[in-house]
């Protein structure tokens, strides 16, 4: 059976997120710890941390997921903002611990002199975060949507990643659908998705896969434009998330769908359509 999610909001405070992803109906979530739009951040304190690990645990939602903030760039070439960025990683790691969250997700960043140098930067960035030794949380690369001077797009670019960083105990892949479609990876069809999946399985293991962000996509197929769609409602179609969901390796990795909220559908019923299309036939949809 399907482990699937949503991102929810932190607002009011941090134990609130369990609530409201059991009103949608998951059974895990993600969240950002901070506000993603600015560096600053609140600090947690014992009795915060505490409250939001109860809530967890009563809760049963498992796992846990937190997101990096929108403004880090891990692969900046401007040394002012690549410092900022690391300071921001470790901070993040930090909270994650604190909170019992057990994976962080980020994007590798955009490098404005040159792509290659952009992911050295990124192995350097994690290196150093990790060099703070701060326990059980694993950093998640999530794959990026084509656009000009992203890094990670590419599936062997995460690979060198991985290999250079090395800490297998501490890394793992965030594998975005929608991101991956939009970079050229075809996955409107069953074949179609076996062929990434073997790929996947050459250049680092889909064990390495620790996370889906199950989303539909607006844009078409190589088409650079990272546009979020409900589930089955975009290009990729109800054809190919339900192949996804039911690939023998994809159907065991948890979901998180970041799909709109809008008059045509809020997270719960893209839940509610996750679950419908993870358990029907093809000839069902």
């Amino acid at each position: 059976m399907v482990v699937a999610g949503v991102h929810v909001s932190i607002a009011g405070s941090l134990d609130l997120a369990a609530s409201r992803a059991k009103e949608r109906g998951c059974d895990c979530f993600q969240i950002f710890t901070k506000n993603p739009r600015g560096w600053a951040a609140k600090e947690i304190t014992e009795k915060d941390a505490e409250a939001f690990r109860n809530a967890v645990s009563t809760s049963s939602l498992c796992p846990v997921f937190a997101h990096m903030p929108y403004l880090p760039n891990l692969a900046s070439e401007k040394p002012e903002m690549y410092c900022k960025s690391v300071d921001a990683l470790v901070l993040e790691l930090s909270r994650c611990s604190l909170l019992g969250i057990p994976y962080l997700v980020t994007h590798l960043g955009h490098a404005g002199d040159d792509v290659r140098l952009g992911r050295d930067r990124v192995v350097d960035a994690v290196l150093k975060a990790f060099d703070q030794d701060i326990p059980a949380v694993t950093l998640l690369f999530e794959n990026t949507a084509g656009e000009r001077n992203s890094v990670g797009s590419r599936l062997e670019e995460i690979a060198e990643v991985l290999d250079n960083v090395g800490d297998k105990n501490h890394t793992g892949i965030c594998f975005d659908t929608c991101h991956a479609f939009a970079t050229g990876y075809d996955l409107r069809t069953s074949d179609t998705i076996a062929n990434v999946a073997n790929q996947i399985d050459d250049l680092f293991g889909i064990s390495r896969i620790n996370l889906i962000h199950l989303n539909d996509a607006k844009g078409e197929c190589g088409s650079g434009l990272d546009r979020h769609e409900h589930i089955g409602c975009g290009a990729i179609g109800k054809q190919g998330m339900a192949a996804i969901l039911h690939h023998p390796d994809f159907c065991k990795i948890p979901v998180i769908c970041e799909t709109p909220v809008d008059d045509r559908r809020g997270d719960a019923e893209n839940i509610a359509e996750v679950r419908r299309l993870a358990t029907s036939t093809f000839h069902e949809l």
